[in-house]
């Protein structure tokens, strides 16, 4: 299996979270891609770096999004 291409930077108790995460595993099952959440509550340095802009969405290692996860640019970006 492949490392999944999409990761979600996240807290637990968000509701843009929560939002993001629906979007994420919509546009994932549809082209057969996975992803990997993160909760940046478990890390002082993810806290530090994104606790601002949760959700935080990167794709292949580069931030994409932040705040709302749009499917039809997160289906574009990953080739869909």
């Amino acid at each position: 299996m492949t490392a999944p291409r999409v990761t979600l930077y996240s807290r637990p108790g968000c509701h843009l979270c929560d939002d993001a995460r629906a979007v994420i595993e919509a546009v994932c099952a549809e082209l057969g891609e996975s992803y990997e959440e993160v909760d940046i509550t478990t890390d002082d340095d993810l806290e530090d770096r994104y606790g601002d802009e949760i959700p935080v969405t990167l794709v292949d290692g580069r931030q994409h999004d932040f705040w709302r996860v749009d499917a039809a640019r997160l289906r574009a970006a990953l080739g869909g």
